[in-house]
């Protein structure tokens, strides 16, 4: 398909909020409407408006302005998986079923040559299956968590670490004022970016991340060294997947409603708990939780989006679908979805930002 015969595009955001969507949104609608002349669609609540046909046509008027918001204008839902719906069975209780099919007939009847998919892993595991089964299918990466494969980064990121850097700021004068010790805890899920972005730049004593396993003794001997050098306070950065010593996780709550049940949390009280217990030191804990989440997008992240969906109306335009709009070194470009997906992007033991953290004093909490 050529740009031309680009009549009817789609745009749905799945999974979580970040800052950034509305500006994909923006970057889609306005050269899909003034380049190509094409109606576009916007499918209510992610995939779960494609499962149960809500939609409304956007006008130039309803993306106008809307760079700068927080949120997302058309709703999103991190329980929308066609694969996994919720609904209600025979005796009133939620039952999961398969929905993938009226998924598909709700594409065909809207009759959308192309559907944007803005979203995380999940939402690139159903494009892809989707995409699979016929669908013209373009993915744009986003998510907090910066752990989809094949793009450098994806939008949301920043603004999340923005989020964390100024909340990390804040604790420095109250642990300082206090001598106590702060422990912070991050989103992230399986991966440690936010948190080892959050740290590095906040200047974290300590960085305890998914990737990297600790002991409790090392956290220990950390906070009493700078306490007995002087320096009666220190920062502790935690990812909310970090795994205990002992190999366990900290799960808030499972919703069978989700694709992925389980709801990480509290790992933050445990750390501080133990580092109590363990150093005798008073300790506080900090949960960002949503906060990284909502708000303004960081300068960054708008043009990141802006490029991100852009270019997401040039691959529909040149038929290329089954992709995920990715920034690869300076370079946007499409990348098979199918690649993007094979492995999450987690935090390379060597990587450069951790070398870095740890030449200026910071401990992941390993020998």
């Amino acid at each position: 398909m050529v740009g031309k015969n680009l009549k009817r595009i789609g745009i749905l955001t799945g999974g979580g909020d970040c800052p950034g969507l509305n500006a994909v949104i923006r970057a889609v609608a306005k050269p899909a409407m003034n380049e190509y002349g094409a109606t576009v669609i916007g499918v209510e609540d992610g995939f779960e408006g494609l499962v149960e046909g809500s939609m409304h046509e956007l006008s130039n008027r309803d993306v106008s302005g809307i760079i700068n918001l927080g949120g997302t204008i058309l709703g999103t839902s991190n329980k929308g998986d066609p694969w996994h719906y919720p609904a209600e069975g025979p005796d009133g209780k939620t039952v999961i079923v398969d929905a993938s099919a009226r998924a598909i007939k709700n594409y065909n009847r809207w009759a959308l040559d192309a559907l944007i998919a803005i979203g995380g892993e999940g939402t690139m595991h159903i494009s892809h299956k989707l995409a699979q089964l016929g669908l013209n299918i373009v993915g744009v990466p986003k998510t907090i968590d910066n752990d989809l494969d094949g793009t450098d980064v994806t939008f949301g990121y920043d603004s999340a670490v923005s989020v964390a850097t100024e909340a990390i700021d804040r604790l420095h004068t109250t642990a300082s004022s206090h001598h106590r010790i702060m422990v912070i805890e991050v989103m992230g899920r399986y991966a440690g970016w936010i948190a080892l972005g959050a740290g590095l730049a906040g200047g974290a004593d300590i960085i305890l991340i998914p990737e990297i396993p600790f002991k409790w003794d090392v956290i220990f001997r950390k906070v009493l060294e700078r306490s007995t050098h002087g320096k009666r306070f220190s920062i502790v950065c935690v990812a909310e997947g970090c795994k205990c010593p002992d190999g366990s996780e900290v799960v808030q709550e499972m919703d069978e409603k989700r694709t992925d049940a389980k709801r990480l949390g509290g790992v933050g009280e445990v750390v501080a708990d133990e580092i109590t217990r363990g150093t005798d030191l008073e300790t506080r804990v900090t949960v960002l939780g949503h906060l990284q989440r909502g708000g303004s997008p960081s300068p960054y992240d708008r043009i990141l989006a802006t490029n991100f969906g852009a270019m997401a109306v040039h691959l529909c335009a040149e038929g290329k679908f089954g992709t995920m709009v990715a920034l690869q070194g300076s370079q946007y470009l499409g990348v098979p979805i199918h690649d993007c997906i094979a492995k999450l992007k987690t935090v390379p033991r060597e990587h450069g930002w951790v070398q870095a953290a740890k030449a200026v004093g910071t401990s992941f909490g390993e020998e």
